[in-house]
């Protein structure tokens, strides 16, 4: 894992993204935020899961039927798969070592 920080990177209204093997954080404070971390290195052990291309068609895919069905973008990112599973799990600092293979499934 390694983090990066830098403001032009990351889309507005968001903190943090994760594109395999980076961590990019928007502010030096949110490196230190372990929620934020764990989050994050969730993500990073999806798209391991899924050799990565597969992991962000499904997220692009999930997130555009998500805006369909809910017509919120914010409504919809927040139920896409990958999220629901990153932010329930978060707050868990041994979630990862727990984790069982492809767990996001259990989102669908």
């Amino acid at each position: 894992m390694l983090i990066i920080i830098s403001k032009f990177l990351i889309p507005k209204g968001f903190r943090a993204m994760t594109i395999f093997p980076f961590i990019v954080i928007r502010k030096d404070l949110d490196a230190k935020n372990l929620v934020l971390i764990n989050h994050e290195k969730i993500h990073l052990r999806q798209q391991l899961e899924l050799l990565f291309l597969p992991f962000y068609f499904i997220y692009m895919l999930d997130y555009f039927l998500k805006t369909v069905r809910y017509k919120d973008k914010k409504i919809a990112y927040r139920n896409i798969i990958f999220e629901r599973e990153a932010y329930s799990n978060e707050s868990d600092m041994n979630y990862l070592k727990k984790r069982a293979f492809w767990n996001w499934r259990k989102y669908l």
